[in-house]
């Protein structure tokens, strides 16, 4: 019978860009619970909180990994800051 599906070959990298990601997560749950976020107009053509930006910015840190994986086989170190380059800018003016 065939396999019907593959394993993500999980390296050091990947682990701890994932880790990284759910730390975020729970720092701005906390952040959020203690302060709460207000709409505000950056660079993105919509009005977005504290918490859009994070989610924008995750997706496009998960992007810029996915695509650095799929286009070269250089070290995932290099994305991962890449991604989390892309993350502050997002965050900061977003």
């Amino acid at each position: 019978m065939a396999q019907a599906f593959s394993w993500m070959a999980w390296t050091l990298e990947i682990a701890v860009f994932f880790t990284s990601v759910v730390l975020m997560l729970i720092g701005m749950t906390v952040w959020q619970l203690r302060s709460p976020s207000i709409e505000r107009k950056g660079f993105l053509p919509i009005p977005t909180t504290r918490g859009d930006r994070l989610f924008i910015g995750l997706l496009s840190a998960a992007y810029v990994n996915l695509a650095w994986a799929g286009l070269t086989d250089a070290t995932q170190w290099i994305a991962a800051g890449l991604g989390f380059v892309v993350l502050l800018i997002m965050m900061r003016w977003g």
